[in-house]
């Protein structure tokens, strides 16, 4: 009995603990270094927020405006009450102008529920689009629909571009990033959707962690994502947002 009693201590502190780290705060900073008109671009991605809520201390500490707030899909599921949404949008859109890319859970709030919440908080919708942001520099932020939709159009995306501007591509999904990289140009991609696994055991994950590393000659970036999906715990997997500090400079 003795063991058994001990066994079952080991578990449930094992259990608080990934519940602990699930609802950690983690900033994470990157830099990105591009050649165009002398300027400087500061992005903040969050993605695959689903039933979280936000941290306000979080968001009170980062520091200045962004030229654009970037939410990478799964911001809310079916089980997100509608007042945590609004909360958590009420967070992010002081922080500058605020875009929003669908993940494959987002639509179980109701589709046109979900858009009038956006559109409520002034929030841009970006799907088989690009949106050109008020810089120096042609500066676009691409993405496209959800994979799941079997909607999304890599031309569509991309149509507005020119050879020579500066391109962030976004999709929930980095799974596609491959299928860009061999048909597009772009100078940064950004996603999410894998939550790093959630659960690993040392490097052992159903997906891989997070990650912001060139692939094939692109900078790329994998997030954690900041919630959590089913279970609410993590192991191995910090959740994560970022903040991504672009240099663009002619040298």
């Amino acid at each position: 009995m003795i063991y058994i009693g001990l066994f079952v201590l080991v578990v449930i502190a094992f259990l608080l603990y990934m519940l602990k780290v699930a609802h950690e705060n983690n900033v994470l900073h990157h830099q990105l270094l591009l050649k165009g008109e002398q300027e400087k671009i500061r992005l903040f991605f969050i993605s695959d927020t689903h039933l979280r809520k936000i941290n306000r201390q979080m968001i009170e500490k980062l520091d200045g405006q962004f030229d654009a707030v970037i939410i990478g899909g799964d911001f809310a599921d079916g089980r997100t009450p509608i007042p945590r949404i609004h909360d958590n949008l009420k967070l992010l859109t002081p922080l500058g102008p605020t875009y929003f890319v669908w993940g494959n859970n987002d639509r179980e709030v109701g589709e046109e529920r979900f858009r009038n919440i956006l559109q409520e908080h002034g929030v841009q919708i970006i799907a088989n689009d690009a949106i050109l942001l008020p810089k120096k520099n042609r500066f676009w932020l691409n993405a496209i629909e959800d994979t799941t939709t079997r909607k999304n159009s890599f031309d569509e995306a991309f149509a507005k571009v020119g050879e020579k501007d500066l391109v962030v591509f976004i999709a929930h999904n980095p799974g596609v990033f491959a299928r860009v990289r061999a048909k597009f140009r772009a100078d940064l991609m950004i996603g999410g959707h894998l939550h790093g696994g959630q659960i690993r055991i040392g490097p052992y994950g159903v997906h891989p962690n997070g990650s912001y590393r060139e692939r094939e000659g692109v900078m790329t970036l994998v997030s954690n994502g900041y919630g959590t999906t089913l279970l609410p715990f993590r192991l191995g997997a910090r959740p994560q947002c970022h903040i991504i500090d672009i240099e663009i400079s002619g040298k």
